[in-house]
């Protein structure tokens, strides 16, 4: 892998059963969201549906670990819920998944079917590499409210990812900032699968497997390496 990403031990500390799944993708082709991809997403939601038999997703194992490691690093877990978590409450409602783009549409629908925090970030806007690290507090956090472009601060011991400009994505996986958001002009992502056990290793790399392929199937010659960091759990 070319992409420079790290995790602190700071966070390996607070979550020793955190592992990571990385896919750097080199060539790719986005647009807006297709017949395709909106039913890849329609059938994520259905396999959720089943996986969760009749369970809020916050009941799930995988997603109640990912809510004590919010409250140990000083968020609310019911209001700043992790991406899955939103994402599952959102395909289960009437109004079902949103459709963004297609890149977008591809790893929201891994996410939303294993239940997996996934996220992608444009590769040419990102500075230096990615970091996961506990915050200081003076970090910017550049981010649009009202239609206008505001700075935020996280707060101090918060876990963000970051580059060398400031925070690319708030609360772990919660919230991410427009300027390394995949758009339809990105031609290189960095795409990040993240678990917690009780979810075995096993699980996340046969998403991160699932994620290359449809990465693959619409991006047909892009360059695609996926990468498994070293695992802290079994």
């Amino acid at each position: 892998m070319t992409f420079s990403l790290t995790v602190s031990d700071e966070v390996r500390a607070l979550a020793p059963g955190f592992t990571h799944v990385a896919i750097e993708a080199h060539g790719l082709v986005n647009g807006p969201s297709t017949d395709a991809s909106s039913a890849l997403l329609d059938d994520a939601a259905r396999r959720l549906a089943v996986r969760l038999d009749g369970r809020a997703p916050h009941e799930d194992p995988h997603m109640a670990a990912w809510r004590e490691v919010y409250t140990a690093f000083g968020s609310k877990p019911s209001r700043t819920r992790n991406s899955a978590e939103a994402l599952a409450k959102r395909a289960l409602a009437d109004g079902g998944l949103p459709r963004i783009n297609l890149l977008v549409d591809l790893y929201n629908a891994i996410s939303v079917a294993h239940l997996i925090p996934v996220g992608g970030e444009d590769i040419d806007r990102i500075r230096g590499g990615m970091r996961l690290v506990r915050a200081g507090g003076d970090e910017e956090f550049v981010t649009v409210v009202g239609g206008e472009e505001v700075v935020e601060h996280p707060d101090a011991g918060e876990v963000v990812w970051r580059d060398e400009l400031g925070v690319t994505c708030r609360r772990w996986n919660w919230r991410q900032g427009p300027r390394t958001r995949l758009t339809e002009e990105t031609v290189s992502g960095i795409f990040l699968l993240e678990s917690l056990a009780p979810m075995p290793v096993a699980e996340l790399e046969q998403a991160g497997t699932g994620l290359a392929e449809l990465l693959e199937k619409f991006s047909p010659g892009a360059r695609i390496d996926v990468h498994a960091a070293d695992p802290v759990r079994g």
